[in-house]
C-alpha cells in the first residue's frame, strides 16, 4: 500500500518514519547532490510512505535534513516538531550506524527495548533506517546516522519517560511508521513497557494506579517505589493483558473511587466516553447496608463520587459499601486474569482509604 503524506491525510507518520525520511534525504545528497523535496522511503511490511522533506543543508562531506513530524488526525505530542537527520558518509564495509543526538533521550533502566546506556532509537525504526539507506550505498561505504529532536528534553517532561528511565529526550518510535488517528493504540503501547521495567527490577508485585493521584498516595500510603507502580490511565483491560502475558505474579489495584469502582462492574475501559457507571454502582452496593429510598436517590444522582461518599459517610456504611466493592473488583479480575494474585485498595481525593480487600 502507498502512504502519500504530501496532502494532508487521516494518518499519519512516526518519528521513526521521520528519522528515516530524513536520514534516505540527506543521504541521496551526499552521494547524488540532488536536494529531494520527498521521499518513498518503504516500512517493516513492504508499504511505500512518501514524505515531504522540509529542508536539507550540507556541510562538508555531511549533509542534514528537517523533516516535521505530522501526527494526521490523531493527538499526539510530537505533531509538528522538527526531526532532524544528520548523515556522514564514511569508507568501510557497507554499513549503517545509528546514533541519537540532541534531544533524544538515553535508556537508565533494563526491562525496555534498547539496551541501558543507549540512545532510546526503538529496534523497529532502526531497521527501517538500515534497509532503507542500504539500498543507496556502494560495498565500501558506511553511513553514520545521527538523530536529533531539538524540542525533545522539554516535551519528555509531559511523556511517561522520565518514569520509564529514559532521560533528556523524547524516544524515536514506530513499528508500521504509520500513525492511524484516535485508535489510543500508540498510547497505550507506550503505557505496557512499564511493566517490563518493573519485572526487570524483580517487583513480584506491581501496583497498578489510573494515574497522578494513585501514583502520589501509593508512595505516601504504602512506601512505593516508582518501578513497582504502574500507571494505566483508563485502558486496565489492555494493561491486566499484558500483565498475564508477560507473568506478572501479583497486582494490587490503588486509586482513587470514581475510577476503581467502574472495575466492579466489569468495565475495563474507564474513560467516561466509553462507560460511567459509578453512580449506579454505588447505589446497588449502598442498597445492601440501608433502606433508605431517598438516600439511594441521592446517590444515584450525585454529580460527583465526593459527593456520595459524603452520604455514605453521614449514613455510617461508608467502609462498609467500599470494602464490598473492592472485594467485587477482586473477583472479576481474577475470574478473568486467572493466575495472577489480585488485591485492592480504594482512595478519596485526599489519599483516605475507603475500602479495601487484601
Amino acid at each position: 500500500m502507498i502512504y502519500d503524506f504530501r496532502k494532508k491525510s487521516k494518518f499519519g507518520y512516526t518519528t521513526g518514519s521521520c528519522a528515516v525520511a530524513g536520514a534516505y534525504s540527506a543521504l541521496y545528497y551526499l552521494k547524488f547532490g540532488k536536494k529531494l523535496s520527498y521521499v518513498e522511503i518503504e516500512n517493516l511490511n513492504g508499504d511505500k510512505l512518501i514524505i515531504p522533506i522540509e529542508k536539507i543543508e550540507k556541510c562538508g562531506n555531511k549533509a542534514k535534513a528537517v523533516v516535521i513530524k505530522d501526527a494526521g488526525e490523531d493527538i499526539d505530542i510530537t505533531n509538528g516538531i522538527e526531526i532532524i537527520t544528520e548523515v556522514e558518509l564514511k569508507k568501510g564495509k557497507k554499513d549503517v550506524v545509528i546514533k541519537g543526538g540532541e534531544g533524544v533521550g538515553i535508556v537508565t533502566k533494563d526491562g525496555l527495548q534498547v539496551k541501558k546506556g543507549e540512545p532510546a532509537i526503538n529496534p523497529k525504526p532502526k531497521e527501517m533506517i538500515r534497509n532503507n539507506l542500504l539500498k543507496l550505498l556502494n560495498d565500501d561505504e558506511v553511513a553514520e546516522v545521527t538523530i536529533s529532536i531539538p524540542k525533545g528534553k522539554e516535551l519528555a517532561k509531559k511523556t511517561l519517560n522520565p518514569k520509564l528511565g529514559i532521560i533528556g529526550g523524547l524516544s524515536i518510535l514506530g513499528t508500521t511508521g504509520i500513525v492511524r488517528p484516535m485508535s489510543n493504540e500508540a498510547y497505550m503501547n507506550s503505557l505496557a513497557p512499564q511493566i517490563d521495567v518493573a519485572l526487570a527490577n524483580d517487583y513480584k508485585r506491581l501496583i497498578f494506579v489510573p494515574g497522578n493521584i494513585g501514583t502520589k498516595y501509593a508512595k505516601q500510603l504504602l512506601n512505593a517505589n516508582d518501578d513497582e507502580i504502574i500507571e494505566v490511565s483508563n485502558f486496565w483491560g489492555f494493561m491486566l493483558d499484558k500483565a498475564k502475558e508477560k507473568g506478572v505474579e501479583e497486582i494490587l489495584i490503588f486509586g482513587h473511587a470514581g475510577k476503581i469502582i467502574k472495575l466492579a462492574g466489569g468495565i475495563y475501559n474507564t474513560h467516561s466516553k466509553v462507560a460511567d457507571c459509578r453512580n449506579e454502582i454505588l447505589a446497588a452496593y449502598s442498597s445492601l447496608f440501608i433502606d433508605d429510598k431517598e438516600a439511594i436517590k441521592k446517590i444515584l444522582f450525585s454529580s460527583t463520587t465526593e459527593e456520595v461518599i459524603k452520604i455514605l459517610e453521614e449514613k455510617g456504611i461508608l467502609n462498609d459499601v467500599f470494602n464490598l466493592i473492592a472485594k467485587r473488583v477482586v473477583e472479576r479480575l481474577s475470574e478473568r486474569w486467572e493466575g495472577i494474585k489480585f488485591s485492592c485498595i480504594i482512595i478519596d481525593m485526599k489519599g483516605n482509604v475507603l475500602g479495601s480487600y487484601l
